[in-house]
């Protein structure tokens, strides 16, 4: 009795088909439907006898038979697709599907365009901190390793823990309080205690040193991007290690500040800052290699109002073949207050989706 629905439904299926007995039915249509037969796992027997009603419109080949027997469709299927062929050897071929529109790139903004847009984010940039409010959020820190990391691969990552931090910015600073690692309380430890893999500067001193006059950053134009379904400027950027604030820290006993270079993704119409990405010029020899980093910014409601923040940040590095993948999301920010209370009970929320990560191109 319990198959009865499951079997009422399939046999309404079937009816629904046999109306239509009498139509003609182009050849995608039916490659269509008897890939949604194997798919749904349907009686061998009565798709066959569906398909004895059907009238293809252009010629079945034996190659195309015997792909759908490689899928799974049964014998009974496989010799109604026999005989079609057979019913459609002298009709002609179906006509190829026209290809798909090829992307074709907008042309770059005009080089007024641009050297307006950098200005303009330029100022915003050296003036960010400045507009933010007094906040606290969560700052949630996956860290994965790859223990035999390849150079110019995408890895394989193990997770190896999961950080949870208070995060307060009070009058222009930063300032971090470790909560848990792996759910084991850290209160009173500071994250300095944590150990691995931390990076710090997303709330405005990165973007700060890539805009000011001091380090001197050359911009080129890269290309439009779309982030989030927004379209972007993208501008590549390099500065030199003469010039740079970056500063790469190997277990408080080697320090090295090198040039960098990177992408800039500029919302156009808005012409704020997006996604910043990283990827320092480490000197030969130094422990710590191919440091690949990128922070992402969204607009944020705090009190009502609405703040480009901090929303996802990623930090992957390689010593030797040792592989360490940094994935730092944001959440709950409040406003900053000195009785003001986080809770915790939200941090095994799902990661922040895909494609909310992922550039898209632009559609032509």
């Amino acid at each position: 009795m319990r198959y009865w629905p499951i079997r009422v439904f399939f046999c309404v299926c079937v009816a629904a088909g046999a109306l239509l007995a009498q139509q003609a039915l182009s050849l995608d249509k039916l490659l269509e439907f008897v890939k949604s037969s194997i798919a749904q796992k349907l009686p061998d027997k009565e798709v066959a006898a569906y398909l004895a009603t059907v009238r293809v419109t252009s010629k079945l080949e034996d190659r195309v038979v015997e792909d759908m027997q490689g899928l799974g469709a049964g014998p009974k299927t496989i010799a109604a697709l026999n005989r079609l062929v057979e019913q459609t050897a002298k009709l002609a071929m179906a006509a190829p599907k026209p290809p798909a529109p090829k992307y074709i790139e907008p042309p770059p903004p005009s080089a007024a365009e641009q050297k307006r847009v950098l200005a303009e984010v330029r100022e915003y940039a050296l003036n960010y901190t400045k507009t933010l409010p007094d906040f606290i959020c969560l700052q949630l820190t996956r860290r994965s390793v790859d223990m035999r990391y390849e150079p110019g691969t995408l890895g394989s990552w193990t997770p190896a823990d999961r950080i949870v931090e208070k995060l307060s910015y009070f009058d222009s600073h930063e300032k971090y309080e470790a909560i848990t690692v792996n759910d084991t309380p850290m209160y009173g430890k500071t994250w300095e205690n944590l150990g691995g893999s931390i990076s710090r500067g997303e709330f405005g001193s990165l973007l700060r040193d890539v805009f000011e006059e001091g380090t001197a950053a050359d911009f080129e134009w890269d290309h439009w991007g779309t982030l989030r379904k927004k379209l972007c400027y993208v501008f590549r950027y390099r500065i030199s290690a003469s010039r740079s604030h970056y500063s790469v820290d190997f277990e408080r006993k080697q320090q090295a500040v090198p040039g960098y270079h990177g992408l800039v993704y500029v919302e156009k119409g808005s012409n704020v800052i997006t996604r910043l990405t990283i990827e320092p010029e480490m000197p030969a020899g130094f422990p710590v290699q191919e440091i690949h980093q990128q922070i992402d910014y969204d607009h944020v409601e705090i009190s009502g109002n609405k703040f480009l923040l901090p929303m996802y940040s990623q930090v992957q590095s390689r010593a030797g073949r040792f592989g360490s993948r940094n994935e730092i999301e944001f959440r709950k920010y409040q406003k900053y207050a000195a009785d003001t209370s986080i809770k915790f009970d939200d941090v095994e929320e799902p990661p922040i989706p895909e494609d909310q990560k992922k550039e898209q191109p632009v559609k032509p």
